[in-house]
């Protein structure tokens, strides 16, 4: 396998981990009840564009390397503390959830960069990086949810 052709599996695994993320804000955003979800349920509606925007970076990237996005059939849920919780005035364990996908997302760009200077391929790289900037921000934020909630 050719250095170019680990940087196309890291990108398709990166897009299907951004629907995947879409899927699950949504959800979230929609089951959370309680007058201390608003903010959360706000937070992930915001990111889910961003998420979504993400994802046509990645596809457009991988066509642009000869490659496609990869389509439904190929999908494998992975994000299980993402669920929606039994109790849907359970914000913490949302909050949780976010900062584990972060986290996830964060390791693959910073594994993408890593792979995309190995393969001599500036564009991915300098697209892993700008996207990797953007999962850093999200898992400040609920970072900081998270030390309000435990805090309460």
């Amino acid at each position: 396998m050719s250095e170019t052709d680990d940087v196309i599996d890291v990108l398709q695994s990166a897009y299907m981990e951004e629907l995947e993320t879409v899927i699950n804000y949504r959800t979230n955003s929609i089951v959370l009840d309680g007058v201390r979800a608003q903010e959360i349920k706000e937070s992930l509606e915001e990111d889910i564009q961003e998420e979504l925007g993400h994802a046509a970076l990645l596809g457009q990237r991988l066509k642009q390397l000869g490659a496609r996005p990869p389509g439904s059939a190929e999908f494998a849920a992975k994000q299980e503390s993402l669920q929606p919780p039994a109790d849907s005035t359970d914000v913490l364990a949302v909050i949780q959830g976010v900062l584990d996908a972060e986290e996830g997302a964060i390791a693959t760009y910073r594994r993408l960069v890593d792979l995309a200077r190995a393969a001599n391929d500036p564009v991915t790289e300098d697209l892993a990086v700008e996207v990797l900037a953007d999962e850093e921000a999200h898992r400040t934020e609920f970072r900081g949810f998270e030390t309000e909630y435990r805090r309460d």
